[in-house]
């Protein structure tokens, strides 16, 4: 499976997300712009040593990784979603496409895409989770259905 981080702005999150992909087998795909370096210490710290074993590509906009994998199914993180993460089926080719810490996922590209957009059901006073967190939950989900495959 795979986590889409569309323009990461915080480097403890994405670090945090290096480590959960990296300890569980999943591709992390990073959109840029990223709102840091990659060589930055709270990024670095995040995912302490397990880079070594991390799957991570960077892309230049979200429309080149969807070229590159034109029979990907692409399922949405946002708060607009109607759907719960846990209303889905998935397969071990999924992508899990998450959005910026500030803003989410362009409103557009949830819009266009609502059959496949997921939330994760929050308090009705609360903005959002914290992004790492929301990628674990959902992340989790999908490797329970899957039966874990590959973890001990």
């Amino acid at each position: 499976m795979h986590i889409v981080l569309v323009e990461p702005e915080i480097p403890a999150n994405t670090g945090n997300i290096s480590r959960t992909c990296s300890c569980t087998g999943l591709s992390l795909h990073l959109v840029r712009p990223l709102g840091f370096s990659v060589d930055d210490k709270q990024l670095k710290r995040a995912g302490l040593d397990y880079w070594h074993l991390l799957d991570l590509h960077y892309h230049d906009s979200f429309d080149e990784l969807r070229a590159k994998y034109p029979n990907g199914r692409f399922f949405y993180a946002s708060t607009k979603a109607e759907k719960s993460y846990t209303d889905f089926t998935y397969g071990p080719d999924d992508f899990f496409v998450f959005g910026k810490e500030t803003k989410g996922l362009p409103e557009e590209l949830v819009l266009s895409n609502l059959e496949t957009a997921i939330r994760v059901p929050i308090f009705a006073d609360a903005r959002s989770l914290n992004l790492s967190n929301a990628v674990a939950i959902v992340v989790y989900e999908a490797l329970r259905q899957q039966g874990f495959p590959n973890l001990v």
